[in-house]
Order: structure tokens, then C-alpha cells, then sequence
């Protein structure tokens, strides 16, 4: 493949890359658990935490080392699906792509 081929096949790739950069920031999931609700974008950025009133239990009753486990635990259960629904997106993309030009293997 000649010089021009070449930059032809990069800017095709960097064209896919930010196709692909555009959908992992449309993906959008939730996470809830025990009353607390964590929304984590694919870019790994948490777009919102909501408590239903019954989650500060564990507050009111002393016990506010328990409510920042939950918190915590509802936090990394949104990254944790956020961070698989963008592996799956992205192998989805991928695929459509044909492999981005050998840039994986093809």
C-alpha cells in the first residue's frame, strides 16, 4: 500500500474511532440497589445517585458506615454494567466496521 493508500486507511480509522466515541457517550444504565439508584454513563462518568427516603435508614439509626457501603457497592455496580454494555457495544461496533481496517487484526 502506497504513501497516499495509507493516510486514506488512517483517516478511515480515525473516522470509525469517533463513531465509536459517539455511541460509548450515548450509553446510559442503572444500577439500584436498597433503595439507591446510580446512573453511570459510557465514558465511566456517573451521571446521578437518587435515594429513595427509606435508603438513610441506616443513617438515622447511627449507622452511617453501612449507607456508604450501599452507596459505594450501588456505585460500582452502575461502573461495572456501564463498563460491560460498552465492551459489548463497542465489539458490536467493531464488527461493523470490518475490524477497523487491521488496525485489530484483521
Amino acid at each position: 500500500m502506497g504513501i497516499f493508500g495509507q493516510i486514506g486507511e488512517a483517516m478511515r480509522m480515525r473516522s470509525e474511532a469517533k463513531k465509536i466515541q459517539n455511541e460509548i457517550q450515548k450509553i446510559s444504565v442503572s444500577y439500584t440497589n436498597g433503595g439507591i439508584t446510580c446512573v453511570a454513563k459510557g465514558d465511566m462518568s456517573i451521571a446521578s445517585i437518587t435515594c429513595e427516603p427509606g435508603a438513610y435508614d441506616e443513617v438515622k439509626a447511627g449507622k452511617p458506615a453501612r449507607f456508604e457501603t450501599m452507596l459505594l457497592n450501588v456505585v460500582n455496580g452502575a461502573l461495572k454494567k456501564a463498563r460491560e454494555t460498552t465492551q459489548q457495544e463497542m465489539q458490536k461496533l467493531m464488527q461493523a466496521s470490518g475490524g477497523m481496517g487491521g488496525l485489530f487484526g484483521k
